[in-house]
């Protein structure tokens, strides 16, 4: 069994952004310009260069309900999504609201494995019990036509928050707060479920302070300090950071970094290790995120939002404790997954011509909460779009798929469900993820069926993975004040990545640490002595002679005190 093996290729900076960013660091100006950035103005991350909410469609009509909703003392529950996004923003909707003057307030977190997602009639259901007059639904809702005509038909008013792509039909919420809504003249399309929740919020303070509702004894809240819960939830979601994403992440990195942070993200980063006082968006992504998002995988959100929603760091830390538990536990169970899917992947390659272009796998006993894991690895491995299928009690399949550039997975799903409209009940996501469930019996046709689409879309050769470097360091820029200055110049993610190099090295130790991670002492043609650590590839410890070709991140190893230079490999050659 073979694999599509990345071959590094170097950004090429575009000229004209490099002549308009002149003033900058000639290696930070490469780096921005292989960005797009093509005017300093877009690397002003000040929370006034927020694009301004009455430009998002529906915020005014949802500021004047809520408005009304709070003179008249209204029950409200805030209907969430399993995810960090969701977890994020209903906190952000409780804090906001709750500091905006709102009482009564609840929320429902849909256990995925009860309820499965968004604002089903079900959850209507659910939701009557605590006898509310309004459901707000966050980063869920635009999809949920039969939820949303339950909620209706039971009497409830009902604004949906959601950033997800809409279907040809939109539910008949009072009002839809969406930036990728048909006709949105909204500039930023990359939005998280909290970000949309933080502009409502925004958008209600301008509209109760036009009123007059703030005074002596009203204090008008700085929404600001909750700027942090909209940093993780944007990181988490893998959202494109677009010049608007970026000020969001920023400003909540300034106020972890000032101390004042939640005390629930604090917790999850103390225990991963990650000092709040230098923590950047990697640290979200791939410390507190993981960790608030095994509550949705494995149990109930909820524990996830509470941990957020606490003032006491007492109580903080042992909520994140135990759902720090829960991402071991989510650990454990992703590896024997990933070991059934390696089987799988050698039997579909020994009984076939090669791998589909577009590839589902499914597992007896896999976990549904765990399959958009394994389903993002394969994808990691192959280089092909993959989705990953666990079973439901009701004879369903529920897949998690995750994509490659070229192809948009939603609109793939969407293209299947057109030509065969019997195969999927229900799909919705993004461009590079998403999910859908099937009938278990139509398994092997929804296979075909895809692979058939992204055929049709990519073509029968297998695309070529791609490392992207953004090309060679001097001698002189192997330095921790080199590495400090790209720390500083994020924040980075999905869209604008993280500056990652690339060269060749004497190799001058290497052994084994952790039993999987390759730790290496490296000098490069030109240049100082360097450690170096490579996690998962401790297979390259046979790497054939004594030189490499490798990518890497310049990094900072904290240890004991002190800091030193370490580069971080990310791909051998």
């Amino acid at each position: 069994m073979t694999e599509n093996k990345a071959r590094i290729q170097r950004r090429s900076p575009d000229p004209a952004c490099l002549s308009a960013l002149t003033g900058l660091d000639p290696l930070l100006a490469r780096i921005y310009a292989a960005r797009g950035v093509s005017d300093p103005s877009q690397l002003d991350l000040q929370a006034r260069r927020l694009l301004p909410p009455q430009r998002l469609d529906g915020l005014d009509a949802a500021a004047q309900m809520l408005q009304q909703a709070l003179r008249q003392g209204q029950r409200i529950v805030i209907v969430g999504d399993y995810d960090a996004d969701g977890a994020t923003g209903t906190a952000l909707a409780l804090r906001g609201l709750a500091a905006l003057g709102f009482r009564q307030l609840d929320f429902l977190a849909p256990d995925r494995f009860l309820y499965g997602y968004g604002l089903s009639p079900a959850i209507v259901e659910l939701a009557l019990r605590n006898r509310p007059d309004l459901l707000i639904t966050v980063d869920n809702g635009i999809s949920s036509i039969d939820g949303v005509a339950a909620a209706k038909a039971a009497g409830l008013g009902v604004i949906v928050t959601d950033h997800h792509l809409p279907g040809a039909e939109l539910p008949a919420a009072d009002v839809l707060v969406n930036p990728n809504l048909p006709g949105s003249g909204f500039p930023s399309k990359a939005m998280a479920g909290v970000g949309v929740v933080f502009y409502l919020l925004l958008a209600l303070r301008a509209t109760l302070r036009e009123s007059g509702w703030f005074g002596p004894n009203r204090p008008e809240p700085n929404l600001a300090e909750l700027t942090d819960l909209v940093a993780l939830g944007t990181v988490a979601d893998v959202v494109p950071l677009d010049q608007n994403n970026r000020i969001l992440v920023e400003q909540g990195l300034k106020r972890l970094r000032s101390g004042r942070g939640n005390p629930g993200i604090r917790a999850l980063l103390s225990l991963a290790g990650r000092d709040p006082a230098q923590v950047t968006a990697t640290d979200l992504g791939f410390a507190a995120g993981p960790r608030l998002n095994a509550a949705g995988r494995l149990d109930d959100m909820s524990l996830g939002i509470h941990c957020l929603l606490t003032d006491d760091l007492n109580r903080a830390m042992e909520l994140a404790r135990q759902l720090d538990q829960l991402n071991r536990e989510r650990r454990g169970i992703e590896a024997e997954m990933q070991q059934e899917a390696d089987l799988l992947l050698q039997r579909l390659f020994d009984h076939s011509d090669g791998w589909p272009q577009g590839v589902c796998l499914q597992g007896a006993d896999w976990h549904q909460g765990v399959v958009g894991i394994v389903a993002s690895r394969v994808k990691e491995r192959l280089h092909r779009p993959v989705i990953a299928f666990a079973p439901v009690d009701d004879g369903s399949l529920k897949g998690s798929g995750r994509s490659i550039e070229g192809l948009h997975l939603r609109d793939a799903l969407d293209a299947v469900a057109c030509r065969h409209p019997q195969l999927i009940q229900r799909f919705g996501g993004h461009a590079m993820a998403a999910g859908l469930s099937i009938p278990a019996s139509a398994y092997a046709d929804f296979a075909a069926a895809f692979d058939a689409e992204v055929r049709r879309q990519l073509g029968d050769e297998p695309r070529e993975p791609l490392i992207h470097s953004d090309g060679e360091l001097a001698p002189a820029q192997f330095s921790l004040p080199t590495a400090w200055s790209l720390r500083q110049a994020g924040p980075w993610g999905q869209r604008f990545p993280e500056p990652l190099f690339d060269g060749r090295f004497r190799i001058l130790q290497r052994r084994i640490v952790g039993e999987q991670h390759l730790k290496l002492r490296l000098r490069p043609e030109q240049g100082p002595e360097l450690d170096a650590i490579a996690f998962f590839m401790a297979e390259h410890r046979d790497h054939p002679g004594d030189e490499l070709h490798a990518a890497y991140r310049l990094d900072i190893n904290h240890y004991r005190g002190e800091q030193n230079l370490q580069l971080q490999l990310v791909h051998i050659e």
